[in-house]
This record gives structure tokens, sequence and C-alpha cells, in this order.
């Protein structure tokens, strides 16, 4: 395992971190984690020099931060630093705030948290926050040994977070949504440099966009990595991307299966910031340009794959996955799936019997594709 500063903390941390929000699971169902399997995925992970574990209180519908918990015990505790975080739409009072920190202290079976971060800031959350005084609240439980470090996780524009970093002189780490689709997207690139330039540590989230720049790619982009020297997996092209700026502390994976642990920790330990040439830099970005074109997966509307037996709209349901993405996870797009795609030719309702990827002369990985649209796009239904 490699190791990186992790800001101005005295401390090394592992290059690749844990993240449990994609746990694997029982009958596709998000709050049934498989327990035993998740235990054993973290612990391997610990054993092989993670040192680094994330979750947060809605994780998994509530289960997350348990199972963490059970995968911490018989001496894991104390191999890592824990991460999680105060679910800043829920609260209304410090009331609110010392029931969900007691919660959460709870399910995880510990005395204190190293690094909790305040949800999803934005600027509303951010004035809420402001208004609720939680700066007092969270230096009470620092004081009183529930809280270790402070930090934030973000979803807004630049200069949102540009203030919300200037506006606490206390904060350790922050944590953003970093990959090469979304270097311009967010904090971004310009928020991951102005973060390190403050001292703070940056946890980087999504460093596969959601797992999109793991599953095989469009033959066009294939081509293009095909011209690299060194061949990898797109996963890895997409994590080393990620490892190869310094100003990176830590980079999480949301690991569903064991496999993907090892393929990380394999990818991990071949890390480094500035080890990507100017050549494979050159075809990252290539491939960047090409998926901002075509789209992050590549149905072509053929519609070969169709009539599904079970009525799934698939070219369409990819179709506006596509749209989402492209328009930089616009939630109109989700409002849109609503009025287009109804619940029965929805994604839930595809049955994994794989006639359609025999089909398709794309050869991609439908139903993976529709588990993770069917997770964008009906976790409300």
């Amino acid at each position: 395992m490699k190791y990186r500063r992790f800001g101005k903390l005295n401390w090394k941390v592992s290059a690749l971190g844990f993240g449990a929000m994609r746990l694997p699971v029982i009958n596709q169902d998000s709050g049934k984690i498989d327990e035993a399997e998740a235990v054993k995925m973290i612990r391997y992970a610990i054993d092989h020099g993670v040192n680094y574990v994330d979750t947060a209180y809605p994780y998994h519908q509530g289960t997350s931060e348990v199972v963490v918990g059970k995968a911490l015990r018989d001496g894991y505790r104390e191999r890592v630093k824990l991460a999680t975080k105060m679910p800043v739409w829920l609260v209304n009072s410090q009331e609110d705030m010392d029931r969900v920190l007691s919660e959460q202290l709870n399910r995880l079976q510990v005395d204190h948290i190293d690094f909790y971060l305040l949800h999803g800031l934005g600027k509303e959350r951010w004035a809420k926050m402001q208004k609720l005084n939680v700066f007092d609240w969270l230096e009470k439980a620092t004081k009183e040994g529930k809280i270790g470090h402070l930090g934030f996780s973000f979803h807004d524009e630049y200069e949102v977070f540009k203030e919300i970093v200037d506006g606490y002189d206390g904060w350790a780490l922050c944590q953003i949504q970093f990959n090469y689709l979304d270097a311009d997207y967010q904090a971004g690139t310009k928020g991951l440099m102005y973060a390190a330039s403050k001292g703070l540590a940056v946890v980087v989230m999504e460093p596969i966009a959601g797992g999109l720049l793991a599953v095989n790619p469009p033959k066009e982009i294939q081509a293009i990595w095909d011209e690299a020297k060194s061949k990898r997996a797109p996963a890895e092209w997409a994590l080393r991307w990620v490892w190869n700026h310094p100003e990176v502390s830590v980079v999480l994976s949301g690991m569903s299966t064991f496999n993907q642990v090892v393929e990380n920790l394999r990818s991990a330990s071949r890390s480094g910031p500035g080890k990507l040439t100017e050549e494979e830099l050159n075809l990252i970005s290539q491939v960047r340009e090409k998926y901002l074109q075509y789209g992050v997966i590549g149905c072509t509307g053929c519609k070969y794959c169709m009539p599904c037996p079970q009525g799934v709209e698939i070219p369409e349901i990819f179709a506006l996955y596509n749209e989402y993405f492209m328009k930089r996870r616009d939630k109109q797009v989700i409002d849109k799936y609503g009025g287009i795609v109804p619940p029965e030719k929805g994604a839930k309702r595809c049955a994994k019997c794989g006639q359609c990827e025999e089909k398709c002369p794309q050869q991609l990985p439908i139903r993976s594709l529709l588990s993770k649209a069917a997770f964008l796009f009906e976790s409300g239904r």
C-alpha cells in the first residue's frame, strides 16, 4: 500500500480508502447488506494496508454504520481512522445533533469518531448550519472526545466551496467528487487546488463516476485505450488519473464485490502522484472528450436488445442516463425520467436474464447498467 500526506495533520493515509456506500446487498435491497461478505471485504482491505474507512448516517438506509461497526471489532478499530457524517438535512437544532451523534456512536460501537463531516454541504445547507451555530456544537463534541477532526463533503459550485473552506478555521478535511469526467464539475480541479493550498486534506469520492468509468467502454473509446503502451482496465485508468494529483490525500472507492477490493488494492499499490506520462494524460483527455461527445454509455439506440421480456425500455433509459451525466447531473432529467418511463417499463423491472446482452452489438453490460439506472432514477419509487 502507498501512503500520502493527510493535509496539515501529522498522519499518513492509505492511497485507497474504503467507502461504505456500495456494500454488497441481498436481493438488490440497499437496506439489506450481506454482512458476512461486507465484513470480510472491509477486513481484507485493512489487512492489506487500508487505514481510512468512510461511512455516513443514511448509507444503505441507515445500516452501513452498523455493519462498519461490526467489521471494526476484534482489534480492527485501532488500525484505522473512521469517518462518518452528520445528515445536516435531518437536524434542526443542537439537540438533534446530540441525538444523531449518539445514535451514530451506538451504531458504530465506538466511543469516538476520528473524522466527522457535515454531509453534502451546498449553499442552502451551509447557511442552515451557520444559523444553528454548528461550530459551537462541533467544538463542544470535540472537547468531550466524541469527535477528533472536522470536515465536510460537498455538492455545489466552486464559489460556494471556496466560501465554506474560508468560513471556518478548524477544517481538517473536505470530501469532493473528482474524476477525469468531472474535472470541471462542482469543486473540481480548482477546488482541489484551493483546499490543498489551505492545508486541508482532500478526500476524493466518485473517482470512477459511480462505476461508469469501470464498465467496458464503447469501441471508439476502447480504441484509444488500446494505443497505450501500458495496458490497464478502465477503472485503473480512472483511479490512476486521480492519484496522479499530489493534492489528493485519499481516494474512496465504494466496493461491492470482493474482487473489486482486490483489484483496487492492486491499483493502489502502483499509484503515485505524477506517475502518468504526458502521452497517457493525453489519451485520458481524448477519452474524456469522446465520452462527452457520445455519452458515458455507448448505446447507439439500435434497439437490437428489444423487445425486453420484462418490458424494460432499455434504449430510452440509457438515453436519459447519458443525458443526465452530459448535463452535469441535472436533476431535471430525473424528473423527466419519471414522466417518460412508467414503472412497469423502468429499470427495476430487469430480471437479469441476459437476453439483451446476447443481442447487443456494442457488447454493453446492460444488466449492470440498468442496476445503476434503477438506483439513480427509481430509488424514490
